[in-house]
């Protein structure tokens, strides 16, 4: 089955079929349907991908790097919606969207060997040889939640903005005995002091800048509960252990809704009541801080505004635009019913 014998069969010329598959704004509507249904009636399936990704040049797919764990984008609230979001802004495009680990597999190293014509680079470490290939490969890329990178578009969100306006909030209500709980892609995990927490991950390193640009004047020292991404059940064990000390905090900054909630199971573990014995921060404003009780208070970032904005940059890139602006996205303080005064 060939081009030719569909053009025959409707009597067309081969380019006006092959325009039907590759290029449709070239052929009106009722053209181009009958194109198609004689070639599903002849049983065409259409030109081979890898042929015509060869004649043009182009694969039609962008990458999404992400960190070791793919896992993260299916599971996580906040890496679904800005996912979802740069889905809905490419779908005009035809662009077709490829995950990609940061992790080699064996022999495959998805940032250096699978094909793609540009590539988002979500919330990954800086020094990770996945970046670097990307790089290399000399391809359009747009940085999102990472470090600026010269030559490079970029969207980041003030986290630590963000993060000074809820440590703030818990000063202003009488907090003093504060700890944070945060994440990492490596260890050291579980309770550690602040100055042993890596430097590790864009968001995390400005978020917990922020709460110590108010904290540290007021002479808090904070511990930190660390665990791996998506694990809930390590924050409310570690919580559990702090929140069961004499000293216990009587607030924690969150890096996350999802980690907030692993405080907050802890703390119902021990009987101790939000916000009157403990009150949470989160960040994200994910549909998760509405959804336990009491509300929680958390920075709102627009994930979806993110994604949109992230994507956009991407088309701009792949059309050689020459413009590589660095986005800096809104972090407001949202006060609910998880904060209160401190306990006397």
């Amino acid at each position: 089955m060939t081009l030719q014998t569909i053009a025959d069969r409707v009597g067309v010329s081969r380019m006006t079929v092959s325009n039907a598959f590759s290029r449709p704004d070239q052929l009106s509507p009722e053209l181009r349907r009958r194109i198609l249904d004689t070639a599903q009636d002849l049983g065409y399936a259409g030109p081979d991908p890898t042929a015509r990704a060869l004649a043009k040049g182009t694969t039609g797919t962008i990458g999404v790097l992400l960190t070791d764990s793919l896992r993260y984008a299916f599971t996580d609230l906040v890496a679904g919606g800005f996912l979802g979001a740069i889905a809905e802004e490419l779908a005009p495009t035809g662009l077709a969207i490829t995950l990609l680990s940061s992790a080699s597999a064996g022999e495959l190293i998805p940032a250096r060997d699978v094909a793609m014509d540009g590539a988002l680079v979500y919330s990954c470490d800086p020094t990770s040889p996945a970046v670097g290939w990307l790089q290399r490969r000399r391809l359009p890329l747009v940085f999102v939640d990472q470090a600026p990178v010269d030559g490079y578009a970029c969207v980041n969100v003030a986290d630590r903005r963000g993060a000074r306006e809820a440590a703030r909030l818990l000063l202003d209500l009488g907090h003093t005995r504060i700890a944070y709980a945060t994440v990492g892609a490596h260890g050291p995990y579980g309770l550690i002091a602040d100055h042993d927490v890596p430097t590790e991950g864009y968001a995390s390193i400005q978020r917990r800048l922020g709460w110590n640009d108010e904290l540290r004047p007021a002479g808090i020292t904070p511990t930190v509960i660390r665990q791996p991404f998506e694990r809930v059940d390590l924050i409310r064990a570690d919580a559990r252990e702090l929140l069961s000390r004499p000293d216990r905090p009587t607030a924690v900054l969150c890096f996350s809704d999802v980690t907030a909630l692993g405080v907050r199971q802890a703390a119902g573990d021990l009987g101790l009541r939000v916000p009157e014995d403990l009150s949470l921060v989160g960040f994200d404003d994910s549909p998760l801080a509405t959804q336990v009780q009491p509300a929680l208070t958390t920075i709102r970032q627009d994930v979806e505004e993110k994604g949109r904005k992230a994507a956009a940059l991407l088309n701009a890139a792949l059309r050689h635009s020459g413009e590589t602006p660095h986005l800096l996205l809104p972090a407001d303080l949202v006060v609910r019913g998880s904060t209160g005064p401190a306990p006397s």
